[in-house]
């Protein structure tokens, strides 16, 4: 092995969203900051693929809406090539006997609802009240560390604040709260709603990513997780980035960069060195890279199993991490069209086309899906999230073709004894196709090319262990101060100099930017305290 002394103040592993996010902040402020990337690109699971010949996609995340803000703003990412376009319909449900519900600004969700059943319009008000208390709590703490254990005087102002935050409260709001953070979303969504789609397009947001029932605790607040973003300048939106979703990190790319941070491609991490019970640098084939701050994008689960050496931390740090549950029963496609589908309930084209298209029409029919996968690896009838960002952006596609997203639950990483994802993809996708055609019939011989993205392969290609796109299941336990362990949940990783800026911190998964605008904050804290006591 050959060994040299790099003079970086950081070095940062994984060039996904989150890690570009945090190398910018830290050279903007004068650090030197090396990222090395595995793949032959920036992006992580936020890129932009041709996967058919003129057809171009993004090839793992698909939508915008968390991006935040502040992250937009202080990166300057539309001055780097960002544009964000609004969808013209928010979603589309199509249902059963003939029935279709539609979700949008300006009112068109409330007249929507009230067409089918006039008392979900006062439901829908009173469901946005309690939003409306829960959510602002949720934004507050996007970009602070939980507050914790071993956080000692520096995690005082977290936990003031926190206890500020609740104390200024109604007794009715805790309540609210408290049902948000440990119930079911359906829940929640029976106590207001009547009608099956209602309940269905609110309740699809509480299984994105998330291998539950609709009925099972903790849905609720992974609800709420989807719920907190905004898309061009509007609160609640969804998006579409110009060029796909590489795009995003493409411009992220181009603001590290600019500050100074060098980009190394083609450059897995084989190991964290470790020296004196401290991260010193890392090891990427070969050749060590060294550095006295250590910021991890991946898994945490990966970074403890497989980076960091056995030893360096706890047993029983070792032992969590071992235990960090990933499985979010995601498959993802795309698929190439040499035409727009035409749903039953709703024929044609139309701005309904342009929205996130949700195939699952019931709460019933969502845990059916649970229960098929659960018990049979993956579900015959699956919850389904299809776009069609070429209504958006005719750069995806050649004149009068399109692409298509197929965003698809429930696809379990493990299908059992004796099975494989390598032999069961194709039956998989061809299952979603007709799943998809059964709701806009001649869809599959619209087909002319697909990419298929399983559980497996989502590991292999995006290092997500288990096909976990958030890098670690949103449930109740791994949450907040638990996320990604309980004294860990600042960023500071259970190893000096080690830190985490990926989905697997708080506030956790979805293109966010959040984890890694946190972790800078704590890399700058500790070397600000470091340099007053030492300079």
């Amino acid at each position: 092995m050959s060994v040299t002394t790099g003079d970086a103040d950081v070095v940062i592993i994984g060039a996904g969203h989150n890690g570009l996010v945090c190398a910018t902040y830290l050279a903007k402020k004068g650090l030197k900051v090396t990222i090395l990337e595995a793949a032959a690109t920036v992006g992580g699971a936020a890129v932009t693929d041709e996967f058919v010949p003129g057809f171009r996609n993004s090839a793992a995340s698909y939508t915008v809406s968390l991006l935040n803000p502040t992250v937009i703003r202080e990166l300057e990412l539309e001055r780097h090539g960002l544009k964000v376009v609004l969808r013209k319909i928010d979603n589309f449900l199509p249902g059963e006997k003939g029935q279709y519900l539609l979700g949008g600004r300006g009112g068109v969700t409330r007249a929507e609802l009230v067409r089918h059943h006039p008392e979900d319009g006062p439901a829908y008000d009173r469901y946005l009240a309690e939003l409306e208390t829960v959510v602002p709590l949720i934004q507050k703490w996007l970009l602070k560390a939980p507050p914790g254990p071993g956080s000692g005087v520096g995690g005082l102002p977290s936990l003031l604040s926190l206890g500020r935050d609740v104390v200024g409260m109604s007794t009715d709001e805790i309540r609210i709260l408290h049902d948000y953070a440990t119930k079911s979303e359906g829940d929640i969504l029976d106590r207001h709603f009547t009608g099956e789609l209602a309940k269905a397009l609110f309740g699809f947001d509480g299984v994105v990513g998330n291998f539950a029932s609709p009925y099972s605790a903790g849905t609720a607040y992974v609800l709420l997780h989807h719920l907190f973003g905004e898309a061009a300048g509007v609160p609640g939106a969804w998006g579409h980035a110009i060029g796909g979703m590489g795009a995003i990190t493409q411009a992220m790319a181009r603001a590290a960069r600019e500050a100074g941070v060098d980009i190394v491609l083609n450059s897995p991490v084989d190991e964290v060195i470790v020296e004196k019970d401290r991260a010193v640098g890392v090891i990427s084939g070969g050749k060590a890279w060294r550095a006295p701050t250590v910021v991890a994008n991946v898994n945490p689960r990966l970074l403890f199993e497989k980076l960091v050496p056995a030893g360096a931390v706890s047993a029983q740090a070792e032992g969590h991490f071992k235990r960090w549950s990933c499985e979010s029963a995601t498959f993802r496609m795309n698929v190439a069209l040499n035409r727009l589908p035409s749903f039953s309930v709703l024929p044609g084209r139309g701005d309904h086309l342009t929205a996130g298209i949700i195939m699952a029409p019931s709460l019933s029919y969502m845990d059916c899906a649970y229960l098929d996968a659960r018990q049979n690896g993956w579900a015959r009838q699956p919850i389904i999230e299809m776009l069609i960002p070429s209504t958006l952006d005719d750069s995806l596609a050649p004149k009068g073709k399109h692409v298509a997203s197929l965003f698809c639950q429930h696809f379990r990483y493990d299908l059992g004894p004796g099975r494989n994802w390598d032999d069961e993809r194709e039956a998989a996708a061809d299952a979603v196709i007709a799943t998809v055609d059964s709701h806009a019939p001649g869809f599959a011989k619209s087909v002319i090319g697909r990419q298929i993205h399983s559980p497996l392969d989502l590991e292999r290609r995006f290092g997500l262990i288990g096909g976990d796109i958030f890098h670690g299941k949103m449930g109740l336990d791994q949450l907040f101060s638990a996320r990604p362990m309980i004294g860990a949940a600042d960023y500071r990783m259970p190893l000096k100099g080690l830190y985490l800026c990926g989905s697997g911190a708080h506030p956790g998964g979805g293109v966010t930017g959040a984890p890694g605008h946190n972790a800078a904050k704590a890399v700058l804290a500790d070397r600000g305290w470091w340099r007053r006591r030492t300079g």
